[in-house]
């Protein structure tokens, strides 16, 4: 899968301004994460929104990398919490997990003849 639904820096960003240095620029670490999002998104909303990546609207493409984002950012802040301020990392997953649960919600209920242009 390998990027395809979200950026580095995009999951990065969600992890907050404390992420440990050394988790966010090991690529390995972040590429094995962006990949289990994705197949995470794609089980949870049943569709193979990877392969079909290309045709997809703008909209849902941004849905699909701020969900994704969402869960590679929780996974860089429970890598490690010590650089976070009291209740911060806490409160960056609560976070991240409510956008999370309200964009997969979105991708769950997509239908493709929905969206129209104006």
């Amino acid at each position: 899968m390998a990027w395809t639904l979200t950026t580095s820096g995009s999951a990065i960003l969600a992890a907050g301004a404390h992420a440990n240095s050394t988790i966010i620029a090991s690529g390995s670490s972040l590429l094995i994460w962006s990949d289990q999002a994705e197949g995470r998104i794609v089980a949870e909303s049943r569709r193979n929104w990877v392969s079909q990546y290309s045709a997809l609207p703008d909209g849902i493409k941004n849905v699909l990398s701020s969900a994704c984002s969402r869960l590679i950012g929780s996974s860089i802040v429970a890598y490690d919490t010590t650089g976070y301020l009291p209740r911060e990392a806490d409160m960056i997953m609560n976070y991240n997990d409510e956008i999370y649960t309200k964009e997969l919600n979105i991708l769950k209920d997509f239908k493709s003849n929905d969206i129209r242009d104006v």
